[in-house]
Order: C-alpha cells, then sequence, then structure tokens
C-alpha cells in the first residue's frame, strides 16, 4: 500500500513561460520506489481551453505512488494564445522538452497522453520530433484526425483546433495528423472496449496506416470506457501501468 495520501498536491510547479498554459505539475516517487522514469502527462478535452491538466491529478498521484516522477503537462489549447494549430503541437513538444530539460527529473521520459492528449503523444513520437524521447503511451486517443473529422466527434472538434475543413487547409492537416506521418519512437495504444467518446474506427484507422516494422502495438482493456483507462481505481489502470513499465523495459 502507498505511504502517502491518496489526494496528496503536487510536490511542485514550474513555470516554463509567460501563458497560464506553460505550466506543469510534479509528482515524486517515494526514493526507495525510484524507477528512473519520468512520465509527462498530456490531458484531453479534444484541444478545448476548457478542460485542463486537473482532471489528470489522480492519475500523477497513482503514477508516482509506483515509482515513477510524474509531470502532469499544460498546453495551449484552441482559443487560448499560442493555441490551434500549429500552436498547440509546438506548445505540447516546448513542454516535454522542458520537462526533459528538468535537472530535477530523470532524463528518460515517455510520454502518456489522452485522447487528444494521446493525438498529442503519437504526433510527437512522429517525424523524428523528439529524438530523446524514450516512447509514448496513447490512451484512448484521437489518433486519426481524419477519422475524428469524418465522424464530427465532439461537434467537429478537429476543425475547430485545424481552425479549416480539410480541403481548405490540407498541409496543416497533413501536419497535425499522426496518421499521415512516419512513427520514430516506440508506442503504445491502449483503448477501452466501451469507448463511445472515441470510437475503435479511431485508432483501427491509425493503426491500418502502420506498416509492420513501425514500432507500436496496441492493447484493450476489457469493460472500459473513454475515462477508465485514466482512472487509478479502475481495473483499466493495471493494463495501463503494465504497458507504460513493459515500454520502459523494452528501452532501456
Amino acid at each position: 500500500m502507498s505511504e502517502r495520501p491518496a489526494d496528496r498536491p503536487a510536490d511542485r510547479t514550474e513555470i516554463t513561460g509567460p501563458h497560464q498554459s506553460d505550466v506543469y505539475d510534479v509528482w515524486e516517487p517515494a526514493p526507495h520506489r525510484a524507477r528512473g522514469v519520468s512520465v509527462a502527462l498530456i490531458h484531453g478535452g479534444f484541444w478545448r481551453e476548457r478542460y485542463d491538466r486537473h482532471h489528470l491529478a489522480p492519475l500523477a498521484r497513482a503514477l508516482a505512488d509506483d515509482g515513477f516522477h510524474v509531470a502532469n503537462l499544460e498546453y495551449a489549447r484552441a482559443g487560448m494564445p499560442g493555441g490551434g494549430w500549429p500552436g498547440t503541437g509546438a506548445s505540447v513538444l516546448a513542454q516535454l522538452t522542458a520537462v526533459h530539460a528538468d535537472p530535477a527529473l530523470p532524463e528518460r521520459v515517455v510520454a502518456v497522453g489522452h485522447s487528444a492528449g494521446g493525438h498529442l503523444a503519437l504526433w510527437v513520437a512522429s517525424a523524428d520530433r523528439a529524438p530523446w524521447l524514450t516512447g509514448a503511451v496513447a490512451l484512448a486517443p484521437a489518433a486519426d484526425l481524419g477519422e475524428v473529422d469524418r465522424l464530427g466527434l465532439s461537434d467537429h472538434a478537429a476543425r475547430n483546433l485545424i481552425g479549416a475543413a480539410p480541403d481548405d487547409a490540407p498541409d496543416t492537416w497533413a501536419d497535425a495528423d499522426p496518421a499521415r506521418q512516419r512513427l520514430t519512437t516506440p508506442a503504445v495504444i491502449v483503448s477501452g472496449e466501451h469507448d463511445d467518446d472515441v470510437p475503435a474506427s479511431v485508432i483501427e484507422s491509425y493503426l491500418a496506416t502502420r506498416t509492420p516494422d513501425d514500432p507500436i502495438h496496441s492493447a484493450v482493456a476489457l469493460g472500459a470506457d473513454h475515462f477508465a483507462v485514466i482512472d487509478p481505481q479502475a481495473p483499466a489502470y493495471l493494463l495501463v501501468l503494465a504497458e507504460i513499465e513493459e515500454l520502459t523495459l523494452a528501452t532501456h
């Protein structure tokens, strides 16, 4: 059992720039349990301003109790200064770079993103954007922007992010869509069996764009919905934890 209360606050908060989105919270593991790996959490919310990092705090605490240094990232979303595309991607990459450079955190960094954050984790893991990144774990990710748009998910959230329809800004859509890019960092997708927010077709469409040589595999949390994969009290947490552990061991 953990020696720390389940609702313990972050050990520190780092300000990385002038905007309210330039911040991340850090939870540290007990020294005798530390694994020497930093987990950088990228929250979801379909890239919209009203959803922020705080709903991932329970997951951050749980992962810290299980031995990881955890940085819970904020980033610029659509409608915020620096948000939209390409600003949202650049914001996440800058935050991950700051975590990697943080002298109090292990240099080995795994990006763990949920929903829209899962899309961003896969995006960062593509096209050699972060060659120092150990790996990416995408939880219920909005992985294929074309499929997200085709389904009109969350009131056309993908168009809200890009600021245009695919035919009106094809180059911007291509830059934002990891399904149209080469995966260059080992990655894992964990999805819930009963996810109505990001349907299975979104992940299936992304996986269909991968080659047999791509460093990726996927797992399904049985009985889980969209949010069970970020709930440390749900059975799906054990699968998420195991996939993070396996990824860090495989890339050590």
